[in-house]
């Protein structure tokens, strides 16, 4: 765990709300709340969210390329260019 993360059972979060918007507004600072000490939510700047969404799309994405790679499902490079040159090449002769 992160020192800029908390843990915080749920009572705090309904008793000290003005607090922690306080705290992850000023400092950026997760709030990890519990209920009957389990981990039930996370509390975050929206920004951090957001940004932490688009770094999982990313990677979702860079994922899925990589197993595109590994099945063969990609075209080798050499190849592309040759197709583009192929097609510019026709259509200047036109």
């Amino acid at each position: 765990m992160s020192e800029k993360s908390k843990i915080k059972p749920i009572s705090y979060l309904k008793a000290n709300a003005v607090k922690i918007f306080d705290g992850i507004n000023d400092t950026n600072q997760t709030y990890i709340i519990t209920q009957n000490g389990e981990a039930k939510a996370v509390v975050q700047d929206y920004r951090q969210f957001e940004q932490a969404r688009e770094t999982m799309a990313l990677l979702k994405i860079l994922a899925q390329g990589n197993r595109e790679i590994e099945q063969g499902g990609f075209t080798p490079l050499e190849i592309s260019i040759q197709t583009v040159r192929e097609k510019l090449s026709r259509n200047q002769d036109q």
